[in-house]
């Protein structure tokens, strides 16, 4: 059951010879799901081997080019290849107009329908699920209507333990009940097997009535994981509440901390300011992108990140992280 981020882009506003705009895949599952789309997003998905037409939805931070120019041949692309089924778009409203105009002009010939959802929240907001994750959005403070994503597992049915089923026989219906987090009770009277004449229930083989508690003989078989992608982002205090704990955020890493005061004005974070914000939100790795044009070599980012929040890594092109299963027993 995987759960990989694969970087496709890491540069800002302006493109450099080894880092391409903003863009990453999250593979949960075998579920792709692209976050931003700058310009050269299919020409990286094919180098990392990630399928077109198996991108399941998109989701979109905000309306700066860096962030959005490869969705028209992305788009493209995904119609010459033959798909057929819808494609989700989340994004600001603004984007439904960006939409409309490609299509009218370049929308000929379409055999699939992209779909755009308009993203408009306050605080996290769940905007999409499936059996198994959720995807909330929450305002960040840019110079435009920008959103931040966290995607995270459900919670797992419950496991019963192996012992407790030797040693107390559960039903079918008992186990069910034990899943979904219910304690038992099993009437007085003889034990004897469920049957159609007793209603299919396990009676206690006493004079008592048996309380089984669900805490007592279950567990949860492994801790859902999560992922929270802070685009361009000013820092600000609700931020580190609302991706409180993930295993992995992303946090926007535009300047080093010599160029807060250019950071403030351009609504953007520094090196310190990402890793005071993972600090704050306990969060187990962040991982660094969106660095300026201005440095060719950005590993002094990892330097300054480090003195703060230790478990960083560099975002580049190509990389891919893995977000481990944790099971529990």
């Amino acid at each position: 059951m995987n759960f990989t981020l694969n970087i496709l882009g890491t540069a800002s506003a302006l493109p450099t010879v080894n880092r391409y705009p903003s863009a990453q895949v999250l593979d949960i599952r075998g579920r792709l799901f692209l976050i931003d789309c700058g310009e050269g997003v299919q020409m990286q998905m094919r180098r990392s081997r990630l399928s077109l037409l198996k991108l399941d939805t998109v989701f979109i931070t905000h309306l700066h080019g860096d962030h959005t120019f490869g969705i028209f041949g992305l788009l493209s692309t995904m119609s010459m290849l033959g798909r057929k089924a819808p494609l989700h778009i989340y994004a600001p409203e603004a984007f439904g107009t960006v939409l409309k105009n490609f299509m009218y002009s370049f929308g000929d010939g379409f055999k699939f329908e992209p779909v755009h959802h308009a993203v408009s929240a306050r605080a996290p907001e769940l905007i999409f699920e499936t059996r198994v994750i959720e995807v909330y959005a929450f305002p960040l403070r840019h110079r435009i209507e920008t959103y931040g994503y966290l995607f995270r597992e459900k919670m797992p049915a419950l496991n019963v333990r192996k012992e407790s089923l030797e040693k107390y026989r559960f039903t079918l219906a008992e186990i069910a009940a034990l899943k979904r987090g219910e304690d038992l009770l099993r009437l007085p009277g003889p034990l004897c097997e469920p049957s159609a004449e007793n209603g299919f229930t396990r009676y206690s083989g006493s004079d008592e009535p048996l309380h089984i508690s669900c805490a007592e003989h279950t567990y949860v078989p492994y801790s859902p994981r999560s992922f929270a992608y802070c685009s361009d982002t000013a820092p600000f205090p609700e931020l580190s509440g609302w991706v409180k704990g993930v295993d992995l955020l992303y946090h926007e890493t535009t300047f080093p901390r010599a160029m807060e005061d250019l950071a403030g004005m351009t609504f953007h974070s520094t090196t310190e300011q990402a890793a005071s914000c993972a600090l704050e939100a306990g969060v187990k790795k962040l991982v660094l992108g969106h660095y300026s044009s201005r440095f060719a070599d950005t590993s002094f980012y990892l330097d300054e990140v480090r003195e703060i929040f230790p478990d960083a890594v560099l975002g580049k092109e190509g990389m891919k992280i893995e977000v481990p299963l944790e099971r529990q027993r």
